[in-house]
């Protein structure tokens, strides 16, 4: 094969993940079939006998609320709710990435996603700047391709294994008293009929103006017994730092995540320090989780070749989209890994989330839940959009299964430069 742009490109960014000792033939045949995995498309092309060509491609605006509508040529929509970062992002969204679809064949969108970070030097702007948007575009083209195929965006990247999701409820708070804290975690979970709950654990890390805030000393300890006891054995907890700890810390806390029981250790040490994260993961028995943060295929692909990982947590908007985020989860599971998607801001990113779910084969126990408040106006025919005993029933309808309501839609405004 003739080395080319992308073949270059895609070495440099394996290559600044590697440590500097070469790897085994074991690790090198893993890559190898990671890489096999990487290059397979995921979108089921053969649904679709005639092109989809993308004729208009809008952003529209009320507010703080982001709408993406797509348009092919002949007459089919799509519309997705974007993220909330799209109020600082939706310049990359005009300039960056809209001219590259219009014009293209919506079935060919596994390609699509890949040559956009070439477009322009679009890879100079890689990580959330660019897959937030980039994930708000798939989803809408997403939205339309399931109408005219008339199926839910699970079949259309996956087969159904999961009509039914399980969920945790994430919570925050970790800059409060444990006091403060438990108070917020008991009214948070009478809220919804959850059997799994994510606390926090460490300092403030990212979420501070103060460089020196830590937050209430000793937090950590007083919290993760205190959770058990409160929820008591039948509750499912994970536990997340937010990339906060020293490798030797992080062994430590894990250790006491053990003794409680906790299922799973989330970003346990700084995100994108590869060989810390398997130094955590070799040293504690209780599984570790990250992804959220990442932005290429080569952490994924480095921590999964080297045993490194337990669980694989692309975000949805994040990462890109849907078909990017299940390259990971394929991966993950060609090695006995499970994906538990991470799940950030966005008016329907809860749909979004347990639509992705349902097609996962290696889905993790309990998934993330923030809440179904949302400013989004909209219908959904096959689903109650509730958590019922623990679970969300996935809809069964076109698309996404939501409809938005048209006169809402209306409301927005089209965004231009």
């Amino acid at each position: 094969m003739k080395p080319n742009r992308r073949y270059f490109l895609a070495a440099a960014a394996a290559a600044s993940q590697l440590p500097i000792a070469a790897a085994s033939p074991q690790v090198q045949a893993r890559f190898a079939r990671l890489d096999a995995i990487l290059r397979q498309p995921v979108l089921k092309k053969q649904l679709f006998p005639s092109p989809v060509i993308i004729e208009s491609l809008e952003l529209l605006r009320l507010g703080d609320s982001f709408l993406c509508k797509v348009r092919s040529k002949d007459g089919a929509e799509g519309i997705s709710v974007g993220h909330t970062g799209m109020a600082t992002l939706f310049p990359i969204f005009l300039k960056n990435l809209r001219p590259f679809f219009l014009g293209k064949d919506a079935r060919e969108l596994d390609l699509i996603l890949e040559k956009v970070f070439i477009y322009g030097f679009n890879f100079r702007y890689d990580g959330i700047a660019i897959g937030t948007p980039l994930a708000t575009i798939e989803f809408a083209i997403l939205e339309m391709l399931g109408r005219i195929a008339a199926k839910p965006v699970g079949q259309l990247i996956g087969e159904i294994h999961n009509p039914d999701v399980a969920v945790y409820l994430a919570s925050e708070w970790r800059e409060k008293p444990v006091e403060e804290s438990l108070d917020l975690i008991r009214k948070s979970v009478s809220e919804y009929d959850v059997h799994a709950l994510k606390i926090k654990v460490g300092g403030l890390m990212f979420m501070t103006t103060d460089m020196h805030a830590a937050g209430p000393p000793k937090r950590t300890e007083k919290i993760v017994p205190l959770i058990r006891k409160t929820f008591g054995d039948k509750m499912a907890l994970y536990a997340d730092s937010n990339s906060f700890y020293t490798v030797p810390e992080a062994i430590r806390v894990g250790k006491l995540l053990e003794e409680y029981k906790y299922r799973y250790f989330e970003e346990p040490v700084m995100y994108d320090n590869l060989e810390e994260i398997k130094q955590v993961a070799d040293a504690l028995t209780i599984p570790i989780a990250n992804g959220e943060q990442d932005h290429s295929f080569y952490g994924f692909r480095w921590l999964l070749a080297n045993n490194g990982l337990d669980i694989v947590q692309p975000d949805i908007y994040y990462f890109g989209g849907l078909i990017r985020s299940m390259k990971v989860a394929r991966m993950a599971h060609a090695f006995g890994k499970t994906t538990v998607p991470h799940m950030s801001g966005g008016g329907l990113g809860f749909l979004y989330n347990i639509q992705f779910v349902s097609a996962l084969p290696n889905a993790d126990a309990h998934h993330e839940f923030k809440g179904l408040k949302t400013l989004v106006q909209y219908e959904c025919k096959t689903a109650p959009m509730k958590v019922v005993d623990g679970k969300m029933k996935v809809p069964t309808g076109p698309g996404f299964g939501a409809d938005i309501d048209p006169a809402w839609v209306a409301k927005h405004q089209i965004v231009r430069l």
